[in-house]
């Protein structure tokens, strides 16, 4: 794979007209995140002239971020490795994490399509060959790379290299915003654009726009609108996550929903904001809090671990894991280098090192392994893969942080985006973290990536279909 980072190397140009001419195209896509790639990619794949618009001077978005894996039952690569799943479970499973407050033919969507989503990224030479277990699953179905390493890059590359391959017909506009959706006669009819660097504008006409812009995390005056108790908390998110998209579809007629559910993550390194991946949880790592005790399910669901940490001293726990644990997930690898992340040869000198009485910590694992042999963990964790006693040992400190937003454009099962007296707005699609229905009141982890590919494709599907009908 070429390096992410150098192959963003782009220009504004298509087919030798410069950015700040007219362009024309059968689609255009707004955001060059997982959705808005996979959109591109898609409809290029059924012979669309895309162009994919990004403001930032890469593409990424929140999806480079990412680290835990991409949900999805009933696949192949499940079944390698004998894992029973259902899209039944899978569905039940969102449902019951979003609090019920899900839209159920979204989520039904997303299940359905989440293992033709793995073969599709699989194909497109990516690699989702691992599995694992996240909070709020019943099943080991978070797809990530060989030995888990983080998904976000590969699922970034991967698509970013999909797009490259595709250049004939997908043109990508960095340092590029999207000022207005073009309409006319009550359907999309292209964008408005700036060139950030010149600050001229220009016009991209095309019968289809897909919005794929991405969420509000970063932006923290609309967080603090709809979530007054988040003032002041640090995010997990890319700075280019500002609503930009939501706040254009709502001019082009669109209606929101679920702008008030707003999901902190757990485990986020409280000094600058470093995501610690669900997946070292989900491999078998436990929360101790100041005092070195437990206290909560470690694969409970976000909104719960969250809370139950804004409850200990300090409002912060840590993050404990041993040798063993760590050689399992390629994901630690860079967290046991960094400073925030404390080592001890053996648990005493771990206890020392974090400011714990040893004899406590000491107890703490003695009753974890008791539970564990006993099948009968005291706060009902279920997956229980470690003893934790083989050093060095390991601890993070971690505190809740804003991480995802669920609300935005309220689309239907097409990807279409639904105006505010309940119809399609012709030719106007969506997909990914800039829309609202899918998560509810709180999102599984690995859910998000399943979302915005599949979502992603499906917008990217039906606004090169519309496009043609437009002809």
């Amino acid at each position: 794979m070429k390096k992410l980072f150098v192959a963003m190397a782009v220009t504004a140009a298509f087919g030798g007209v410069q950015a700040h001419e007219n362009l024309m195209a059968d689609v255009a896509v707004i955001g060059a995140g997982g959705a808005g790639m996979a959109a591109a990619v898609e409809a290029a794949n059924l012979g669309a002239k895309v162009v994919l618009v990004e403001k930032m001077a890469f593409a990424g978005g929140n999806t480079i971020r990412a680290a835990g894996g991409l949900n999805a039952a009933e696949t192949n690569v499940q079944k390698a490795r004998g894992i029973v799943d259902y899209k039944a479970s899978h569905f039940a499973d969102t449902m019951k994490g979003g609090h019920w407050l899900n839209d159920p033919a979204l989520v039904k969507v997303l299940t359905d399509n989440a293992p033709n989503t793995v073969e599709w990224i699989l194909a497109l030479g990516g690699d989702l060959r691992d599995v694992g277990m996240m909070g709020g699953a019943s099943q080991k179905r978070s797809h990530r790379p060989t030995g888990g390493a983080k998904v976000g890059p590969e699922i970034t590359q991967t698509l970013w290299n999909a797009c490259q391959a595709r250049k004939d017909n997908i043109k990508v506009l960095t340092n590029t915003t999207v000022v207005g959706i073009n309409m006319k006669d009550g359907k999309a009819a292209g964008l408005k654009v700036k060139d950030n660097k010149t600050g001229e504008t220009y016009v991209i006409k095309a019968p289809a726009v897909v919005d794929a812009a991405g969420g509000f995390g970063a932006n923290q005056k609309l967080v603090v609108q709809y979530r007054p108790e988040f003032k002041g908390m640090t995010t997990t998110n890319s700075p280019g996550a500002t609503g930009d998209g939501i706040t254009l579809a709502q001019k082009a007629g669109a209606a929101v929903v679920d702008m008030r559910e707003i999901q902190i993550h757990p485990t986020v390194v409280p000094e600058g904001g470093h995501l610690i991946t669900e997946a070292v949880r989900g491999n078998g790592a436990i929360l101790i809090n100041k005092d070195g005790k437990r206290f909560f399910d470690e694969l409970s669901t976000r909104d719960k671990v969250s809370n139950a940490i804004l409850k200990q001293p300090g409002q912060v726990a840590y993050l404990f894991f041993d040798s063993e644990m760590q050689k399992s997930l390629k994901a630690t690898n860079k967290y046991i280098k960094a400073d925030y992340c404390k080592t001890g040869e053996t648990m005493a000198d771990l206890a020392k090192a974090i400011g714990v009485k040893p004899d406590v910590l000491a107890a703490t694992i003695k009753a974890y392994d008791q539970g564990k042999a006993a099948k009968a963990d005291e706060f009902g964790r279920k997956d229980m893969p470690f003893d934790l006693t083989k050093g060095p040992f390991y601890a993070i400190m971690i505190a809740p942080a804003v991480h995802h937003t669920m609300g935005g454009i309220k689309i239907n099962t097409d990807a279409a985006v639904i105006d505010t007296d309940g119809n399609v707005i012709p030719g106007l699609f969506a997909a990914g973290e800039v829309t609202g229905g899918v998560h509810g009141g709180n999102r599984l982890g690995g859910n998000a990536q399943a979302d915005i590919v599949t979502f992603g494709r499906i917008a990217g599907a039906n606004a090169y279909a519309f496009s043609q009908t437009s002809k």
